[in-house]
């Protein structure tokens, strides 16, 4: 569904949590809520009692507190505005940008940690990602490959392409439609990419 709020359940319970995990909880949360306003009225205890199994239950807070300020400050519509919408409790760059494209068509980049590693290797970023700075230059690639009035689509495509083929451990390059462009592989450095801080 392209609606906003069923993007949004589903950005923020992607969170974290695998889709393969989500998808029951999913459907039944929103069999349950099925729109803002339904979950606006309910009580904090319904909606963390839908959530129950799924963990890091502040995204349930989030969500519950943001579906209620929804109701109130925006008639009921989640906000095509990128600043009201990252003004949402729980809602950070990468959960704006994700419903900004998917829902409202907007042409921006949505870089969740899948997306962040194609481009990565595709492009054998330097920077050690989660930096401001790789998350800048990643940002600045994405948005130069985005197609005009698809943006939702291509976004999908590399989360998938990063969940599914350019997985962080062991690539399956030979299934990947990029291969043949794709730095990292080219230099056989598939998995030095994307590079990470050292740790403390």
């Amino acid at each position: 569904r392209r609606d906003p709020y069923a993007v949004w359940v589903a950005e923020i319970m992607l969170q974290q949590t695998q889709v393969a995990t989500v998808i029951p909880y999913y459907t039944a949360f929103m069999r349950r809520f099925p729109t803002v306003e339904a979950l606006a009225a309910a009580s904090q205890d319904d909606v963390l009692k839908a959530w129950e199994g799924m963990g890091y239950y502040a995204r349930a807070r989030n969500l519950h507190a943001g579906a209620r300020a929804v109701v109130e400050r925006h008639a009921g519509q989640v906000p095509a505005d990128p600043r009201a919408l990252r003004a949402l409790p729980g809602v950070g760059p990468y959960v704006a940008a994700a419903i900004l494209s998917l829902a409202f068509g907007a042409d921006v980049p949505a870089l969740d940690a899948n997306a962040q590693r194609v481009l990565a290797r595709f492009f054998a970023v330097a920077e050690p990602v989660g930096t401001p700075a790789a998350l800048h230059t990643l940002s600045r690639l994405a948005h130069d490959l985005l197609p005009a009035g698809r943006a939702g689509e291509f976004n999908e495509a590399l989360f998938d392409l990063g969940a599914t083929v350019c997985t962080a451990r062991r690539p399956a390059c030979a299934a990947c439609p990029l291969t043949d462009d794709c730095q990292a592989h080219a230099a056989g450095q598939e998995e030095a990419f994307p590079n990470r801080r050292p740790r403390r």
